[in-house]
């Protein structure tokens, strides 16, 4: 495909440091969001989100991504797709990898998006306006229901998790179950082979 093409030589993909790329080495900085305006009735954008593949020449349009779909909608202002109102824009978002609608609340001033603001995210450095994410009726968008195996608990090979989808596909288990504390950081959890 001509597109997946284009965005593995942007990102440059397949190579580890990704250095002929903009792809940053890393799975958490290669991301890419294709957004157009929207024919439904229902939305003001089309969004499709892609995983970009650092080591291998694949790109993935299976999921959603929350981080990528915060920008969609100051994205959407700034290039002239959806009208901006101060004090606050509403930007309706089609995800068209699950076939969801969520709506974005975005800061804006008479000049437009209003980057601005005090509100801060752990791990991240700097602050600004918040942008409110609203997920409209994503129960079982991957799986088909929000407790795929229907039950609230299951356990598998000895380990009690909740399989839940709301929005993407999750488990949750304790992390003392898997001799872990919690506070591991990524790189403790991706060398340890029995987590």
């Amino acid at each position: 495909m001509r597109r997946d093409a284009v965005l593995l030589a942007v990102m440059g993909s397949p190579d580890p440091r990704q250095i002929d790329g903009i792809g940053g080495a890393d799975p958490l900085t290669s991301k890419v969001a294709i957004i157009r305006r929207s024919a439904r009735p229902d939305a003001d954008v089309d969004y499709l989100f892609a995983q970009v593949n650092v080591a291998a020449a694949t790109v993935d349009y299976g999921q959603n991504c929350g981080n990528i779909l915060a920008a969609v909608g100051p994205f959407a202002i700034e290039r002239g797709l959806v009208r901006h109102d101060a004090p606050l824009t509403r930007v309706r978002i089609y995800m068209e990898n699950t076939g969801q609608l969520a709506v974005a609340e975005i800061p804006c001033d008479a000049d437009g998006v209003d980057y601005a603001g005090e509100s801060r995210i752990d791990g991240v450095p700097g602050s600004a306006s918040p942008i409110l994410l609203h997920f409209l009726d994503v129960a079982g968008s991957s799986c088909g229901a929000l407790l795929p195996t229907g039950r609230v608990r299951d356990r598998f090979d000895g380990v009690e998790v909740t399989c839940i989808d709301n929005g993407m596909p999750v488990i949750l288990l304790r992390a003392c179950d898997l001799g872990c504390t919690g506070y591991e950081t990524r790189e403790q959890l991706d060398n340890d082979d029995a987590a």
